[in-house]
């Protein structure tokens, strides 16, 4: 078994092995004493069956896995659109404060005036971060967030009697999960191709776009600016104009709102609706299937119809309230308490100036990157269409295209040999409109020289994929080369047993 492959719990088994044992009984008695004392249908007539192991095993078994355990504290994340920053510890600290941690939401709401104040105060300061009128925190994610936008926008054409609007413009370079929010909300979902135009919407694109299905019927446009390919919307205010003169919406994806702290804000665009991925940009330690916490900010016109409950203040301080058309709950409480908290904390400690330069950084560390590699890992929108360079914004993806066609090494043997130099990939094939995609993002807490170590790492796997493209497509050290997650997926494996006696059923 290689090093780095640890074993399951399990097989550390050994008949009548355990841990510390408390001789004597407990304080008021002896163990058995309190077993009697139990409701009887309450007491397990067989023993569970966990592994009987000694607690020298059980504390190395877990370390391991700590140890094994990748993340951003341990090693440079580069995920693009996931925004794996590091986020300062003083959140953690004071999200820990009793008075956070030991706030439990069937309190009375009289007995939570500081609770209430902190929301507000996000509220506020969420709004003027992106141009919006109003913000709702209570959306749990950031695709949360954008269902909660969709539905916003089918109440807000209901309420107009604008039943017939029912077309969603999503273009190519989109984030999966925008035309997936859109179809469940009941939208069309029309994508547009923006891959052969530079890489972003522009006018010619819309315009057709308008043509084919009809002014009247569409609802409005979900974009992410900068988008999915490291590339501000230079066009976005012309888009917006045309998109208000035929009565539709704009829906702006936040995914990438690391790129324009203090520097551009979405309601300035002419975007009517934004969601926020607080767990990327504002403190919360992000991967792993969460926690995530997508605030949405609207424009007043689309204020009534916000989620609940809302915060906003009164005569004698604060309270919770329902707007009057609101499309309802998202979740049972007031959104994602501890990240919002976090989040809070994160902006008390930049203030406006320290925001800016967040993105500022981000942006330098990113055109760097993109700099260093874009010979070795060419960049498709690098220049624009008149021959101009081209600087990326927060992200930008390379392709293995080059190099799959030529020695038949993927974007994927490249992401596995960084994995096993120490460094996590970036995200793999996405955006689908880029050939092997590696798409890359430093974000600003990455210093120059961690940069400089990533770049000679990558350019050192281009090297050997150069001259010994079988070692990096069979790297000899992992047992595993290649997880098949839909057959994982559709047959769910949840119990271990032994292997003699036989495979592992499903629990």
């Amino acid at each position: 078994m290689a090093a780095n492959q640890s074993k399951l719990i399990f097989e550390y088994d050994v008949e009548g092995r355990h841990g510390t044992q408390v001789v004597g009984g407990m304080r008021n008695g002896r163990v058995e004493d309190h077993k009697r004392r139990l409701p009887q249908n309450l007491v397990a007539s067989e023993r569970l069956p966990l592994p009987q192991v000694g607690e020298l095993e059980l504390t190395r078994h877990y370390v391991k896995l700590a140890q094994d355990s990748f993340g951003i504290d341990t090693g440079f994340y580069p995920l693009g659109s996931c925004t794996m920053k590091y986020n300062p510890k003083a959140c953690e600290r004071y999200v820990k404060h009793p008075g956070f941690a030991n706030t439990h939401p069937h309190q009375p709401i009289e007995s939570l005036p500081g609770f209430l104040r902190m929301f507000a105060d996000l509220q506020d300061w969420l709004a003027d971060m992106t141009g919006m009128d109003q913000i709702s925190l209570t959306p749990a994610a950031g695709a949360q967030g954008e269902f909660a936008g969709m539905l916003i926008f089918k109440r807000y054409f209901e309420s107009r009697g604008e039943h017939q609007r029912t077309v969603m413009i999503v273009p190519d370079s989109a984030h999966g999960t925008n035309p997936a929010s859109a179809v469940l909300s009941g939208f069309e979902v029309a994508e547009v191709k923006c891959a052969d135009a530079d890489g972003i919407m522009n006018m010619d694109i819309l315009n057709a776009a308008i043509e084919k299905h009809g002014a009247e019927r569409i609802a409005g446009i979900m974009l992410t600016n900068p988008s999915t390919l490291g590339t501000f919307e230079k066009d976005i205010l012309a888009v917006s104009e045309r998109m208000h003169e035929i009565g539709a919406l704009l829906y702006y994806d936040g995914a990438n709102l690391n790129a324009l702290l203090g520097i551009a804000r979405p309601g300035d665009m002419g975007f009517d609706l934004i969601h926020i991925n607080t767990h990327k940009t504002l403190s919360t330690p992000h991967g792993g299937g969460g926690p995530g916490s997508g605030p949405i900010g609207v424009k007043q016109h689309l204020a009534p119809f916000l989620p609940h409950p809302h915060v906003r203040s009164t005569s004698d301080g604060f309270e919770f309230y329902r707007p009057e058309q609101s499309i309802g709950r998202m979740k049972l409480f007031h959104g994602q308490f501890g990240i919002l908290v976090r989040a809070w904390i994160y902006i008390l400690l930049h203030g406006p100036d320290g925001l800016r330069r967040i993105s500022e950084n981000a942006i330098i560390n990113a055109n760097y990157l993109q700099a260093r590699l874009k010979d070795h890992y060419p960049v498709r929108y690098d220049k624009w269409s008149d021959g101009r360079d081209r600087y990326c914004m927060h992200e930008f993806v390379a392709s293995c295209g080059r190099l799959k066609k030529e020695v038949g090494v993927s974007a994927k043997d490249i992401a596995k040999a960084l994995l096993n130099s120490g460094f996590h990939a970036p995200t793999t094939y996405f955006p689908l409109i880029i050939e092997e995609a590696l798409m890359i993002e430093p974000t600003e807490t990455e210093s120059k020289e961690l940069l400089d170590s990533f770049v000679d790492v990558m350019l050192g796997l281009h090297h050997t994929a150069r001259v010994d493209a079988d070692k990096l497509r069979n790297l000899d050290n992992l047992r595993v080369t290649q997880l098949d997650e839909t057959y994982a997926a559709r047959h769910i494996d949840v119990r271990w047993q032994p292997e003699e006696q036989g495979s592992a059923a499903a629990g």
